[in-house]
């Protein structure tokens, strides 16, 4: 892993810019705008996927492995904080005194002077970005976008709009959200996270304060959250907009409903609106009134701001229905922290209504399994019928011994409710056993783990129901 270094100058003029690791939703979407700016983009990634095929149809050079002469004429070399120091593009670009940043620094080039909206916080940020980004455009705005994930209706992560907004969902898991000349900083909440970067969770609590005072015109934060009253308690704003259940918010969510897609009531200087998502979950009620909450701070008002959410489908890898099988739904979700699952288990909860949900975990990173272990048995203990967990995603960490799935799953309080199967297959077949008619399975972390899905989908089709 490549920690983003913001003190390197960021060129004025790009002409010809690579990519290490082009193929990420993030990376190819900054790509894509790359091209839209008429600057020649190539790039680079370990294996082959659609993102790579796009961008080739769209004009990019690509490759597959990574090769110091993939460098091509590239003035400017972009970087995830995914590749490792040893990577021959990155080794060869220092060398040649090219410009070598950091994705989010290429990020803030292309915005540029634009009016930024920075969508920021623990849990809820890309779907809080996708709600921003389509209720603009069904209010007949047409801003830029970079979001962390791709937002359904759209079918894109990113994309260049004719607009001077910019909406982007600002990443705080490196400090690269402090590097933004942000207008309008919504923060959905500061559950801290991200340990191994922050020093301990006052630089966490800290980095969020300083990112809410820097933003120029407004902040917008939870006023339910318990770390974003911490932080809101140091904020030095003139101008700070609350929105959640708690009395007192200056845009209040009541009577959530989750027996369906979600619906609840938002209240602002008196008016009051039914709102009606298309998405299951009070995560989500919340979600959506904090982009509500944006929405009018850019001048739209409270009627209009919810119809123009009604029609929002979610975003990729967010409580998102893979198929069905033998009267058993699939989902994929990306929660990889104890309050992102703990969310995601109550909608499936709404969505299964008689049913049970059976949650297939693939913990994330070493580094945070080993710190919440229990938080994640106790919550997948709470909220899931059956649990079977399969082993740790690495992601950018090495392994470190005695942390595996087992870690979780032996810290369930009954050991009769979780199942450790790292074999993928084990786990689908596994699976396949415990569903019934009426039940809900979910993948669950921002892993590989929805891969796993086909596999489940096959596995109830030959497994007959006990």
């Amino acid at each position: 892993m490549i920690r983003p270094d913001l003190t390197l100058p960021i060129p004025e003029t790009i002409t010809a810019a690579h990519f290490i690791g082009i193929g990420g939703s993030g990376m190819s979407g900054l790509a894509r705008m790359f091209l839209d700016a008429g600057i020649r983009v190539s790039g680079s990634d370990r294996a082959d996927s659609a993102n790579l095929r796009a961008l080739a149809a769209a004009g990019a050079t690509v490759h597959v492995g990574h090769d110091a002469a993939y460098l091509g004429d590239a003035d400017t070399v972009v970087h995830t904080g995914a590749i490792w120091p040893e990577n021959p593009e990155f080794l060869a670009a220092k060398e040649r005194g090219l410009h070598v940043i950091h994705r989010s620094q290429a990020l803030h080039w292309l915005i540029g002077a634009h009016r930024l909206v920075s969508i920021a916080g623990a849990h809820g940020k890309t779907t809080s970005t996708g709600m921003v980004v389509t209720a603009l455009q069904a209010l007949g705005a047409d801003p830029n976008f970079v979001n962390g994930g791709v937002i359904e209706q759209l079918g894109v992560s990113s994309s260049s709009g004719a607009d001077e907004l910019f909406v982007i969902e600002a990443d705080e898991s490196d400090g690269t959200f402090l590097l933004y000349r942000t207008s309008v900083a919504l923060i959905t909440n500061v559950d801290p996270d991200h340990l191994d970067f922050y020093a301990d969770e006052d630089a966490f609590y800290d980095a969020f304060v300083r990112f809410g005072n820097e933003a120029s015109e407004a902040v917008v934060i939870s006023s339910d959250d318990p770390g974003a009253l911490r932080v809101h308690a140091d904020l030095a704003h003139d101008t700070v907009i609350t929105f959640g259940r708690a009395e007192g918010s200056d845009l209040r969510i009541t009577d959530i409903d989750t027996t369906g897609p979600v619906a609840a009531t938002l209240t602002r200087d008196g008016e009051s609106v039914r709102m009606q998502l298309a998405v299951p979950g009070a995560h989500n009620a919340i979600n959506a009134a904090g982009a509500v909450a944006v929405l009018m701070t850019l001048g739209y008002g409270l009627s209009e701001s919810v119809q123009a959410l009604s029609g929002f489908a979610g975003t990729v890898r967010r409580l998102e229905l893979h198929g069905e099988a033998r009267g058993v739904q699939v989902y994929d979700d990306y929660s990889h922290h104890p309050t992102e699952v703990r969310a995601a288990l109550e909608a499936m909860r709404g969505i299964a209504g008689t049913g049970r949900v059976i949650a297939i975990q693939q913990p994330h990173t070493y580094s945070r399994t080993q710190q919440m272990y229990r938080e994640f048995a106790q919550v997948l203990e709470e909220l899931a019928d059956h649990t079977v967990m399969l082993d740790v995603y690495g992601a950018r960490e090495d392994p470190v011994p005695g942390v595996t799935g087992e870690l979780v799953s032996g810290a369930f309080a009954d050991a009769s409710h979780v199942h450790y199967v790292p074999d993928w297959q084990e786990a689908a077949d596994y699976t396949a056993q415990v569903a019934r008619d009426g039940d809900v399975v979910v993948t669950l972390g921002c892993g590989n783990v929805y891969q796993i899905i086909p596999q489940v989908l096959d596995s109830l089709r030959k497994t007959p129901e006990v």
